[in-house]
This record gives structure tokens, sequence and C-alpha cells, in this order.
């Protein structure tokens, strides 16, 4: 290659770019029509919108700038490669993903005219069999990827051997393909707001492939969310009359003709506003409808009016109130069907969330009296799952009872989301009418997955440092993903607070997930457990940069971790163990804190992104969790240590001593260990362990909650218990058999990695409870505050601003008093819903939760094999940890690393959240305990001595009779 054509290649990769960014429609747009294109319609500074907002003249100047810049690259990479040279195609790549990154726009004149300076043969040809395509469908998405196919096809067959040529050709389309996937198209708006010439451009790109029906497959971003949603329920099986969508541009006399309404074909016509139905507004009201249409020239009339009313005033104030832009309008057409009874029905209580029913209104005639609010419906509730139904009235049981069951059904279809449903009923079937989300039970708050990674009642200090830093991470890596589709997305928003506990913001993730591609069900997945399942191919393809920078994080994640372990953390962690913290000022102890908020920010980018990653490959590879090791997971770990401990501990005691100690009583134990020398060894290594692991507590993330290191009670007991069970040394190497395949090895890899992080990441938490305990001791000793541990109710802006500012009106007693207040009374609530409809109801204490069991068997996740029986023992914190052996069944609302001590001695484990990865499953395998984890409301359906049988592999747990069972 010679050093001309290596300038040609930069300047090719740098000019192409750059001409395509050039505004040129925007400002010639503005020129001729003084409209900004950038703040109308879509915001896309294109050719159709040029045509749309400027005009017949902006539209051609338009055309002719774009056309001008797809000749000028090709001519300009001739200067230096030989005519039709694949470099003249990278000069097209290079002009597009600059006019779309940059210019807002796609680039498909650039392309055209690139293409026909690049090949003008061939460019007919392509033109020639594209028009015949195109003419016969004129559907626009499938006439440009038809085209687009044409052009890699015609274009590789004339150079079939030059394989470099071939790629760039596939390339260029595929780029063309995923842009036309992201970007809005004016030409989806309003029909009736084109007028002129612009109107015929308007009307043939837009083009009509026959005429929509509510049967077909219905796109929202071109139908709007109410033809849609009907689409889907007629795809899932239930009667929807029969219907119609006009779309922008489409043939309304052509509609008209063919449908020929009449006094016994009377029809309907409804609005589909782009903007209406959504997650976040109804536009209940807002657009016109119209019934009984028994003529041509009513129905074309009505069609007219109802596009007419997306730009009344109502309406316009409407969107401006939500600030929304003008998306566009659709119409349904649909026959009318002559109701007995008609209603509404919700699938979830509106006002009173805690009331598990569904809501129903309903009167004799047409669904309308009920919608319009003009006449008093009957109210009735139906609650399941024994079918009550409460209310009086006329319609009959059997049409209310099938009408819940539906809403129910179509709840579960629209992943959880409260749906709004119209029905009537015409003494034969119930038809749908529309279906639509209840927009004041908006957002869908989850505990699931929450209540694993932070439980328990939180305290304002920990949740002014978890909530950030949590969000801030997810928001990071989804951005990775998403790239510009992360744009208008709060992630600051992704979980809150009800009741003091941690809730995610499930239609939050819902709309990530839909923005990455991934299924309906990833939503389905963390409001109801429902199986995580994989995306299309067409669905990966479409966010492959996005999943290919995701990798490539991924792949670097331990040489990452090993760099900021050296660099930042090891270093910081040295420093923190070797100053006391209550030796410091209060300065002092600002800085400190800030030190470990800055690093703890790294730290909580891999607690996040390495146990995502090690599930990633689990999942990918198909490893067994039975084929881990474990024994470096700190809750393994631990538990591994004091046993080696407990067996040296009987080595140095005599079988007289051991058989004079009572081993059930750990105080006695160690009060004889400390008149002893042996004992003396024996506490200087338990001593050596805390140091280890004093890091470790009940709930590891809630910097309110105490350590190991303060209080070492259960340590000391479970030590005790070891020393009693005689272990031994092969009892704990058995456990490093594993099988050795690579796959094995990489998975293994990333959880060595996961525990690692595990212990960096706990240790800082650690180091930031204390450094915060001894500035509430400096506040306490000053009088400031009043009793110990009153710093975890401030918030960590509020303890900066009193001692940097010395803000003296913040009264930080009264602040505390208060919240402890309000803390207390959300301890007091034993039992919180799962999930929250918008916002929180109100739970009134005296309120007693009963979860209804239908059966005597309840099904979780089965999470460690094996089948035991036994006595069921409740354990919501570990106070109450007296009396646990191998026949008792734990039942806990959570585990953490801490809790390893406790589960360790338990014959089984019930959990109330977790999977197959959680702590308290690995735990369960590692020790051979049969385990279920994820059954809602275990602690308050399940009772203290309830004799139960529990399967590990089925995950479920089977109430047991006793009475029947001695009979048999």
């Amino acid at each position: 290659m010679t050093l001309t054509q290596v300038w040609g290649m930069s300047i090719i990769l740098v000019v192409s770019p750059i001409i395509g960014a050039i505004p040129l429609i925007d400002w010639f747009t503005y020129a001729v029509s003084g409209k900004d294109l950038k703040k109308l319609g879509t915001g896309n500074i294109s050719v159709s919108a040029a045509f749309y907002h400027g005009g017949k003249l902006a539209g051609i100047l338009a055309v002719l700038s774009e056309a001008g810049k797809g000749i000028a690259v090709v001519l300009l990479t001739r200067l230096f490669f030989p005519l039709g040279s694949t470099w003249e195609i990278v000069a097209i790549i290079a002009l597009v993903l600059g006019r779309f990154f940059w210019g807002k726009g796609a680039g498909a004149t650039n392309v055209t005219w690139g293409i026909v300076t690049h090949n003008p043969l061939a460019s007919l040809l392509i033109a020639l069999l594209g028009g015949v395509n195109f003419t016969i469908w004129r559907e626009k998405q499938s006439g440009r990827v038809g085209v687009l196919v044409l052009m890699v096809v015609i274009l590789s067959a004339l150079k079939i051997h030059d394989s470099i040529y071939v790629l760039s050709t596939i390339v260029l389309a595929s780029i063309l393909i995923w842009i036309y996937q992201n970007i809005g198209d004016d030409l989806q708006l309003s029909s009736n707001q084109v007028n002129g010439e612009s109107a015929k451009v308007f009307r043939f790109f837009r083009g009509d492939n026959g005429i929509l029906s509510l049967n077909d497959v219905l796109n929202p971003r071109q139908v709007g969310a109410k033809a849609s949603n009907l689409s889907l329920l007629s795809l899932w099986g239930y009667d929807v009359p029969q219907g119609w969508v006009i779309k922008a541009g489409d043939d309304v006399f052509k509609l008209c003709d063919f449908l020929q309404p009449s006094l016994s074909n009377p029809l309907v016509v409804r609005s589909s506003a782009l903007d209406e139905d959504s997650l976040t507004a109804s536009a209940a009201g807002i657009y016109d409808s119209f019934l009984n249409v028994t003529d041509k020239n009513s129905l074309q009339q009505a069609i007219i009016a109802c596009l007419s009313s997306y730009d009344s005033s109502i309406a316009l104030n409407y969107r401006q109130g939500n600030q929304e832009k003008a998306q566009g309008m659709a119409v349904i057409v649909q026959q009318q069907i002559q109701g007995l009874y008609s209603g509404v029905v919700f699938s979830r209580d509106p006002v009173n969330q805690l009331e598990d029913c569904v809501c129903i209104e309903a009167l004799a005639g047409l669904a309308t009296q009920v919608v319009s609010g003009e006449v008093t419906p009957e109210a009735y509730r139906v609650y399941f799952p024994d079918e009550t139904l409460q209310g009086e009235g006329n319609t009959p049981r059997e049409v209310l009872i099938e009408v819940a069951k539906m809403a129910r059904e179509i709840e579960n279809l629209c992943q959880g989301q409260p749906q709004d449903i119209e029905w009537t009923y015409d003494g034969e079937k119930i038809w749908l009418l529309q279906t639509r989300p209840i927009t004041n039970l908006q957002p869908l708050w989850t505990r699931k997955i929450a209540s694993e990674v932070i439980p328990g009642v939180i305290c304002p200090l920990t949740w002014s440092i978890n909530q950030p830093l949590t969000c801030g991470v997810w928001g990071d890596i989804f951005t990775i993903v998403l790239g510009k589709k992360a744009q208008n997305l709060d992630f600051g928003k992704t979980a809150t607070l009800h009741y003091h506990r941690a809730y995610f913001n499930a239609t939050l993730l819902g709309e990530i997930f839909k923005r990455m591609g991934l299924p309906p069900e990833s939503l389905e997945f963390l409001t109801r457990g429902a199986k995580f399942t994989k995306p299309p191919l067409s669905t990966t393809l479409i966010n492959l940069f996005g999943l290919w920078r995701l990798l490539n994080h991924e792949w670097k994640l331990h040489n990452r971790f090993n760099y900021d372990l050296d660099r930042h953390f090891n270093p910081l962690l040295d420093e923190l163990t070797e100053i006391d913290p209550h030796s410091l000022s209060y300065q002092d102890l600002l800085r400190r804190i800030d030190d470990i908020l800055t690093t703890l920010k790294k730290a909580t980018y891999y607690s996040i992104f390495a146990p995502l990653s090690y599930s990633l490959r689990q999942k990918i590879l198909k490893v067994l969790p039975e084929e881990l090791d474990y024994r470096n997971i700190p809750e393994i770990a631990s538990i591994n240590d004091l046993k080696k401990i407990a067996i040296d501990a009987r080595k140095l005691l005599s079988k007289d001593e051991l058989a004079s100690i009572d081993l059930t009583n750990y105080a006695a134990f160690f009060a004889y260990l400390t008149e002893t020398n042996e004992g003396e060894s024996i506490l200087q290594n338990l001593e050596k362990c805390l140091d280890k692991y004093g890091y470790l507590s009940e709930v590891a993330t809630d910097i309110s909650v105490p350590r190991w290191r303060e209080n070492s009670k259960q340590m000391k007991i479970i030590f005790t218990k070891f020393v009693g069970d005689n272990f031994t040394e092969s009892s704990i190497t058995k456990l490093e058999k594993k099988k050795d395949k690579w796959k094995v090895n990489t998975v293994q890899k990333r959880l060595e990695l996961k525990g690692k992080v595990s212990t960096i990441y706990s240790q800082f938490l650690a180091h930031l409870r204390y450094s915060f305990l001894a500035l509430d001791k400096k506040l306490l000793t000053e009088n400031r505050l009043n009793q110990e541990n009153d710093i975890f109710f401030l918030k960590l802006a509020e303890i900066k601003d009193y001692i940097i500012q010395k803000n003296q009106e913040l009264n930080i007693v009264n602040i505390v008093k208060e919240r402890k207040l309000e803390w207390e009374e959300s301890k007091k609530i034993t039992t919180i819903p799962y999930l929250i409809y918008g916002k929180p109801p109100h739970i009134d204490l005296t309120y007693q939760y009963t979860p209804t069991l239908t059966n005597s068997c309840l099904q979780g996740i089965g999470a460690s094999a094996g089948i035991v029986e036994g006595k069921i023992k409740i354990l919501k914190t570990l106070t109450d940890t007296e009396n646990i052996d191998s026949d008792t069944i734990l039942v806990v609302p959570h585990t953490d690393s801490g809790w390893s001590t406790i589960l360790a001695q338990a014959g089984g484990i019930i959990a109330e959240v977790g999977g197959k990865l959680s702590h308290g499953a690995i735990i369960a395998r590692e020790y051979g305990i049969p385990a279920v984890m994820d059954i809602n409301h275990a602690t308050d359906i399940l009772q203290n001595g309830q004799l139960v049988r529990l399967n590990g592999v089925k995950g479920t747990v089977e109430i047991i009779n006793e009475e029947l069972k001695m009979q048999n």
C-alpha cells in the first residue's frame, strides 16, 4: 500500500463522517419555512421530515443536499484508490454513521446516490427489482429491507471473489437495518396534518399493504396501544369484535367501501392514538368515539372527526400537561356488539391494594354507560381462589366470575401489570372491547430480589448511601448495553423504600428489558419468579453492539478487579485497619468516610457485575452448582476454619476434660478455656478467625447491623457445637473433590472472583459502620445525640451539613426522634406486600395478613437436593438460635453470609427469598442440607413445631398432619 493510500484511508475515515454530520437539511428547512426540525415531530433531520414539516421546496433541497453528500464521498475516495474499490463502500459506511450519530438521520438518500456513483449499472438493476417489489407491496419496512438485500446480492455477485468487498456491503446493509429499527419516522404522524404536495409524497412513502385487521399482529408504535392491545387479546384467544385499523395515510374511502355499514351492521369508530393507553397516561375521554354508525357517509365523517380530535384544544392541553410530544393517531373501526350486560373490570383494586380482589362495575346495556360516568353502575368484588362474590345487582353471577377470571389471566399475560378492561356480554359470549394498564397503579414495585440484596427494616443512613451507589452502578451497566437507548431513563428511580423496606421498580426494569430486546418474561422474572427465557436471535443481533460492550467488560472483569485490588482496595483497607477511627477528629472521620465511599463505588461495580458474570457463565455453560468448589466463599470458609479450630481443640483437650465439660453451654465452655493453658491457645486461634471474618453480619449491606467483631456470640455457640460433634479432617477435605472440566473451571474462576469481591465489599461496609459509630460516640459524648446508634437515623448529607457547615438550625435530636418512631412503626408491620402498585397502601398495625393456603404443599425453588422431615423453627433474626439440630427445619426471611454458622446446624432450610445462587443455597449444598428458597410469606404461613416434609429437588414443602401419620 502506497503512502498516498495510507493518507487517503485517514482522510476518508475522518472526512466522511464529518460530511454526514453537517445538518444541511435542517439549515435548508429553517431557511425556507423557519421551522427547526430538531424540535418537531420525532426530532429527526431527514428528507421525509423536510417534506413533512418544510414543504415541497425544503424537501427538494434536502434530497439534493443528501444526494450530493453520497456522491462527494465516493468521488473523494477516487482521489486515492481505483474506481469501484472497496474503500468507496467504506466511505459510504462512514458517511452513514456520521449522519446517524451526529446528523440525526438514517442516510438512505446518501446511500442511494453513493451507490449510483459507485456502480451505475448495478444501481439500475437494484432500482428495477426493488421498484417492482415496492410497487406491489408498498409496505415501507419490508421495502427497505428488500432493497438492501438486493443491494448486497447484486454488488457481491459482481465481486464474489473479493471477500472484503462482500463483507463491506453486508456491513453497510446491516447498519442501515439497525438504524431503521432505532429511529422514529415523521411519516407515521397523523395524516390529517399533511397538506398540499407533501401529502402525495407522504401517502406514497407510507404505503398501503391492504387494510389492517385486529386479527393481525400490530405494532403499538404504528397503530397505538389500544389497537395493539386488542390484537393481542385476539391472538391470545379472547373474543374481540371484528375490527380494522386506519393508519396515517390509509385510504379512508377504500375502507368505507369495503365495510358497508348499515342498520343491521352498525359500526363503532374509536381512537387509537400513539400516546393513548400507555403505562403512564390513559388519555381516557380525550379523543372522540362514535357509536351506531350505520351508513358509509357517516363512517367517513366519524373517521375524519376522530382523526381531527387529536388536534383539539383538550388533547393539546392534555399532552402539554403530561409533557408529551405529538406522536400521531390511528383509528379503530369495529363491529358494534349489542350487549345485554356490560361494564369495566379492574384486575386489582385501584383504591385499596391490600384487598386482593378483582373489582367490577356493570350495568344492563352498553359499556359506554359505565365508562361515561353518567349512570351509577352495580359494583362487585371477586376474591380468589374460592371465587367469593361481593355485591348485589342484576348481572348474572357466572358472567361476573368469568370476567374476573379473564381479568387476572390478562394481567398475567401482561407481565403482572394491573389491567383496566372494558367488556360486554351479548347473551352468548363475553366480548372484550379494550384493555389498558391502570395508570394510578404505576409503577409496579417488587420486593423480589430487593429483599435478598438488602433485607430487613432499613435505617435512613444506610439507604442514603446504598440507594445512589446501587442505582448508579446498575445505571452504568445498563448504559453499557443500551447506549443511546438509555436516554430518558431515570436510573435513580430503580429502587425505593416502602415501609422502610427496599423495593425495585419493576416497571422501569421492564422498560429497560424491553429496550435491551429481552423477552416480556423478564419482568415476570422479577415480579412473579418466572423462568428467565433467552431472547430471540433477531433481538440479539439488533443489540449486538451493546452486548459486545458488555462482553468486553465481562471478559476484562478479573484483570480490572486485580488492578483495583492492588491500587485502591488493599491500600485503603490496610490504612483503615491500622488507624482507630475513635482517635480521629470530626473532619478526619468525614474524610475517612468519603475515602471509603469513593472506593466503595468501585467495589459496588464488582459486587454487582461479578455475581452477574458468574450467573451468566453458569447458565450458558450449563454447569451444575454441585460441580463447583465453594470453599473460598466467605460463608463456607468461615465455617470450615471454625471446624479446623474445633478439631485442634479436641487434640489439645484430654478425653477426661471433654467429658467433664458441658458442650451444650457455650458460656461455661469458654469460661473453662480461659482458665487453662490449652484453652488460651484455642482462644488465640479463635481471635485470629474473628479478625479474618469479623466483617460478616446478619445483613452485610446494612451498615446499621452489628458485625461478628462486635458480637461473637453466634460464633462461640457454633464453635462449641463443633467441638461436641467430633469433626475430623476427612469430613472437611472430602468437600475438595470436584470435577475437572474446562467449563467447570471457567465458571469456577468467576465464583472465586465473586467470593473475593464479596469479601472486599463487606470489609469496606464494616469499616464504614465503624467510622459512623465513632462519629456517633463523639456526638453522644458532646450531648448532641441522646442514644447510641442514633446516627443511623440521619442521612449522610445531613451529617455532613451539621458537622462541616455547622448548621445549628438542623435539630438532629428531633429528626432522629421522629425517624425512630417511623422506623419502629415500620418494624411492627410483620407482613408487607411483595408487590406494590403505584403508591404504597397504608397498613394499619392492627391489620393481620393471613396468607391463603389452598393446599398443604408450598412450591418454591429447589436449591439443595434431598428429602427431609422435621419440625419447623421460625427464625426472623439471629437472636433466637438455641435448640437447633439436624431435626430442625429452619424458616428464615432471608440469608446472608453472616447466617452461615446458624444454617449449618439445621436439618433443612426454607427461605422466603433467594434462589439457587443465594448464600443459604450455597451453605446448604456444601453441607448436604436440603433447602427450598423463594416461598413468599413462609414465616407467616408456617408455624413453630409444625411437621413438614421438604424436597430440595422439587422445591416443595409439604405440611404433614401428625395424627394421620400416626394412624398410618
